[in-house]
């Protein structure tokens, strides 16, 4: 019903803003990610779901439509609640959460703060074949990814690096790099460790 809202920002908090506009203040819902992608100027658009429940109406707000996309998918397994979903968007970008379901990547989905190891296999079973379908990617080339991933990872630990450290760091490389093999992205871990 309400997709996006463009208008003055009145207040910004972590988990929500206000936004102003033709002289009605909504108080709109977000995640970590899109507080830190908001533009600290008066003016500002954000891409809105509105939850309809008994007891209450609440907008959601994302800079990003594909964040918002990804919020939907999220929402439309069962388990999964608004709050679950942005805390979700709030821990992972919306790209780490898509990568983590098309390559069956339960560690990376449960590592966020109230999901289990059932929620987070339900998660990619019932969202996998959207995710690979909405993002055209293929499941050799994810796999692959997070062979190499898992590889780094390890070798980077075994160095005496942290996995939580060494996964922040090397999320970046893979940005940058992302046909990289394991020996290149242990070198450019190493450099930016």
């Amino acid at each position: 019903m309400i997709t996006h809202i463009q208008g003055k920002l009145i207040e910004k908090n972590p988990t929500d803003v206000v936004i102003e506009c033709n002289g009605v203040g909504y108080f709109i819902n977000i995640s970590l990610t899109t507080f830190s992608q908001i533009p600290n100027q008066e003016n500002i658009k954000l891409f809105t779901h509105l939850y309809v429940r008994e007891d209450a109406q609440m907008l959601y707000g994302f800079v990003q439509k594909s964040e918002r996309a990804v919020f939907r998918l999220l929402i439309s397994v069962s388990g999964i609640g608004t709050s679950t979903a942005r805390t979700m968007l709030s821990s992972l970008t919306a790209e780490q959460i898509c990568e983590a379901i098309g390559s069956s990547d339960v560690a990376t989905i449960q590592g966020v703060k109230g999901i289990g190891a059932k929620t987070a296999q339900r998660v990619i079973i019932e969202l996998k074949d959207k995710v690979l379908k909405l993002y055209d990617l293929d499941e050799v080339s994810m796999s692959q990814n997070n062979t190499n991933k898992e590889e780094t990872l390890s070798a980077l630990e075994v160095l005496g690096y942290t996995r939580k450290q060494s996964e922040r760091v090397l999320d970046k490389i893979i940005k940058e790099m992302p046909n990289g093999t394991v020996e290149e992205m242990i070198k450019m871990a190493l450099k930016n460790l």
